[in-house]
């Protein structure tokens, strides 16, 4: 993609690392402060639910139209403008003194974030070579994953000694890291001059993302049939259909729909939404498993997932090495069997497996992860040109985004409704009131069938994802290059 790649390309990666470790310890470390914020701020059921999905609808809807942005007026400046929005949002956030401030200080937070995160995906294309880019792009998602682990563990420590506001403070000193970072090492890249907006596509494609987000959000609170789930859904995905005929019609289009006929692109970003759809399946079940079962805290949570990460990292340093030894396709195909094995090997926990079982399955399923997500977006931000990397970004990240949205309210229904149908109607609300609901009548049979029930609806949602990634295996077979690139 680049003659002569940029000197300071792994300097301005490390920048970027900076960035994404900030978005990704406010995505992880909200849920931690939610039962201080509820007395605090004196916050309802409802208002703690838009704390956490507010943010979601935001990145969802914006990710599209900032890679646009990116691309017409420069990335180092939308880098920059988004960083300090970002750590100005975050200081509102600390110091709200209400739920309504919060919740709006949450949404600017969102719209930071979206602008950083297609951002920073186009310009890897634009900055490493070919043979580069599955290192870097991998660089960049560990660190966004690190913060799963990483965040939950600060975050605890900083509640233990601070008040709940300190859990956003934290994305301070990473910003202006990140702000300097960025002056100093990141190069400006060529402005798309003289075309016109497009400001229907704009409208369209934020509104087809934000309604198909919140509906998918709503299913796990309301289930499918509900009319606040399928208004949504059926809204959100008419939207996306006026979105596609009115780009096709439109002389400067805001997303370049022949992206979409470029084999490469198409099943890198389809590999990288069905891999974001088992992790965000796995990342819903383990704690809840971890805090329920096993009987630990959120802390306790946070450190039984370093095997998974552990492997991940491992994966990602190796799958670039690997990538130009065999190819992308047998990387992928390697990646989602690891993948597959080990959620089906997962599938087999019971209510008194070991910590054995539980580390060596997501060491692997890590591992596979590690391998798949750097091949799947490399070939899908391989395909890109320099001056619509940031829109086709944007496309990849808001397709992978609502992948994930997809996992956790398809899997968390599959383990909600397993759970329901084996328990009584005390113990239905979630497998925490059933264990409570146990202790209060101190009936040992009741939490054995909460338990149980539990497990068998994890075992599910791994049943399921790893069929999911049988089909991503397929789908690399068929379709992902099988030489190596050579720069």
């Amino acid at each position: 993609m680049t003659d002569q790649p940029n000197p300071r390309r792994w300097w301005t990666l490390a920048a970027l690392v900076l960035a994404s470790l900030a978005v990704g310890f406010d995505a992880t470390i909200l849920n931690l402060a939610l039962p201080t914020m509820a007395k605090d701020l004196n916050a309802g059921n409802a208002q703690l639910q838009w704390f956490v999905t507010v943010y979601t609808l935001v990145l969802a809807a914006g990710m599209i139209p900032a890679g646009m942005i990116g691309d017409r007026l420069g990335r180092k400046k939308t880098m920059l403008a988004a960083l300090a929005i970002f750590g100005i949002s975050s200081l509102a956030a600390a110091y709200a003194p209400s739920s309504e401030l919060f919740i709006a200080a949450r949404a600017v937070l969102g719209l930071g974030a979206a602008l950083m995160m297609p951002t920073m995906l186009a310009l890897i294309p634009t900055m490493f070579t070919p043979d580069e880019r599955p290192k870097a792009i991998g660089t960049l998602a560990g660190a966004s994953l690190l913060a799963f682990p990483i965040g939950p563990l600060l975050g605890g420590w900083l509640l233990n000694h601070f008040w709940w506001g300190s859990v956003f403070l934290i994305n301070i000193p990473m910003v202006v890291l990140a702000v300097l970072a960025v002056g100093a090492w990141m190069p400006e890249s060529e402005p798309r001059r003289g075309q016109r907006i497009d400001g229907a596509g704009l409208v369209l494609s934020s509104a087809a993302m934000t309604a198909l987000t919140y509906g998918l959000i709503e299913i796990g609170e309301r289930g499918w049939t509900d009319a606040a789930v399928l208004g949504p859904i059926l809204g959100g995905l008419a939207a996306l259909a006026l979105f596609v005929l009115w780009e096709r019609r439109f002389s400067d289009p805001l997303v370049e729909l022949s992206l979409f006929a470029n084999a490469r692109f198409s099943v890198g970003t389809g590999l990288a939404t069905v891999v974001n759809f088992t992790l965000f399946g796995v990342l819903f079940v383990l704690p809840q498993y971890f805090q329920a079962i096993v009987g630990v805290d959120a802390m306790g949570s946070s450190l039984r997932l370093l095997p998974l990460i552990g492997g991940m990292l491992i994966g990602m340093v190796a799958a670039g090495r690997v990538g130009t030894a065999i190819g992308p396709k047998l990387t992928a195909v390697l990646g989602f069997i690891l993948l597959a094995g080990s959620l089906f090997v997962g599938a087999t926990t019971g209510v008194g497996s070991g910590t054995a079982l539980m580390a060596g399955w997501t060491v692997a399923y890590g591992l596979g992860l590690g391998f798949t997500l750097p091949t799947a977006m490399n070939a899908a931000l391989g395909a890109l040109s320099p001056l619509s990397a940031g829109v086709g970004a944007g496309v990849t990240q808001s397709v992978r985004t609502l992948g994930g949205s997809f996992g956790a309210a398809i899997l968390g229904s599959i383990l909600s409704s397993a759970y329901r149908d084996a328990v009584p109607p005390e113990a239905r609300e979630s497998v925490f009131a059933g264990l409570a609901a146990a202790r209060s009548t101190q009936s040992a049979a009741l939490e054995d069938t909460v338990r149980s029930a539990f497990v068998h609806g994890l075992d599910l949602v791994l049943i399921t994802s790893g069929a999911l990634a049988i089909l991503g295996l397929l789908l690399a077979a068929a379709w992902l290059p099988g030489k190596p690139h050579h720069s």
